[in-house]
């Protein structure tokens, strides 16, 4: 039987298709963009994936493609972009897979916002605003928000269309800039967070959650702040990691994410945890690799056994 990727981390491929084959499944990478997989085509052992090149933001091709494999089982997802539309296509299709209505609504970061404010999880507010109406748009966030503040897309990813704005002199070319940006979403306003900068590792099934590890991130000074690097695990006191496993609970549950892998960013402020955005998939770049040297296991089985809505061994 087959399993579908349609697009992939860029990292985790060789690791997808050996917890596949672990399952007795076959992969298929259906891409339009195999040049973003080179390293891992490189270094992929004979025989264990087929590459499909199609139009992934082409539903209606991906659906043809789909149609054509042999018994398809289930089809896997782990980027933020293709989410939904794969959510959509196992609920077509009849397999296993999250509801499309939870995966878009953790694909609105200003409708998480919203849910964890409502919920008591987060004390920050967020607001939306339109950058074509700078003027009213910087009123808005100097009153709700104050500065220093972030600007981001609500839909984004890889922290593509984001915006530090530390004084009201900056605040309106910033601005200007998001107008002109092709945002997936709205413009989302929220306070800037001052402190270390983690990401939550998780696991999910039918509500149960396991927090496999934090993973700390070095980033570059300001006024950039970009990811440049990564730990994982990072060595917390145990009274702090079960605190950090219960909160990143409530959060998930408040955003509805209750099955699959989850990376959750984090600030440590004064004040404890305050989240900076949900992704529902296992962490990017090398947080996947991470995670199975770290733990000295497969943790795309897991990915396979969610994706056949199995129980996945990973939790205990």
């Amino acid at each position: 039987m087959t399993i579908a990727s349609v697009e992939s981390l860029s990292f985790g491929l060789i690791r997808t298709a050996e917890a596949a084959r672990a399952a007795g499944h076959r992969l298929a990478l259906l891409t339009g963009h195999r040049e973003v997989y080179r390293h891992e085509l490189a270094t992929m052992p004979p025989g264990l994936l087929d590459v499909i090149d199609v139009d992934t933001t082409d539903t209606c091709a991906v659906r043809r493609v789909l149609n054509r494999l042999p018994r398809l089982a289930g089809i896997v997802n782990t980027t933020d972009t293709w989410g939904t539309s794969v959510a959509t296509l196992a609920a077509e299709f009849v397999l296993p897979g999250p509801d499309p209505d939870a995966v878009r609504l953790l694909r609105d970061k200003a409708r998480v916002r919203e849910a964890l404010h409502r919920a008591g999880v987060s004390a920050r507010t967020a607001v939306v605003v339109d950058p074509r109406s700078p003027e009213e748009a910087a009123e808005r966030i100097t009153a709700s928000i104050g500065l220093p503040a972030v600007l981001k897309d609500s839909a984004g990813t890889s922290s593509r269309g984001v915006w530090i704005v530390r004084t009201p002199e900056a605040l309106r070319p910033a601005l200007n800039e998001a107008a002109r940006a092709t945002l997936k979403g709205r413009l989302l306003a929220e306070p800037f967070l001052s402190g270390p900068l983690y990401s939550a590792e998780t696991l999910s099934w039918q509500g149960e959650t396991r927090l496999l590890g934090v993973a700390s991130r070095l980033t570059s000074r300001s006024p950039a702040v970009r990811e440049e690097g990564a730990a994982f695990p990072v060595a917390l006191p145990p009274a702090d990691r079960d605190g950090l496993e219960q909160w990143v609970r409530r959060v998930l549950a408040a955003a509805g994410h209750d099955q699959g892998f989850a990376h959750v960013e984090f600030v440590l402020t004064a004040e404890g945890p305050e989240l900076v955005e949900i992704n529902r998939r296992i962490g990017g770049a090398l947080i996947g690799e991470a995670l199975c040297r770290a733990l000295r296991v497969n943790v795309y089985e897991a990915l396979v056994d969610i994706t056949l809505c199995r129980r996945p061994s990973l939790l205990d």
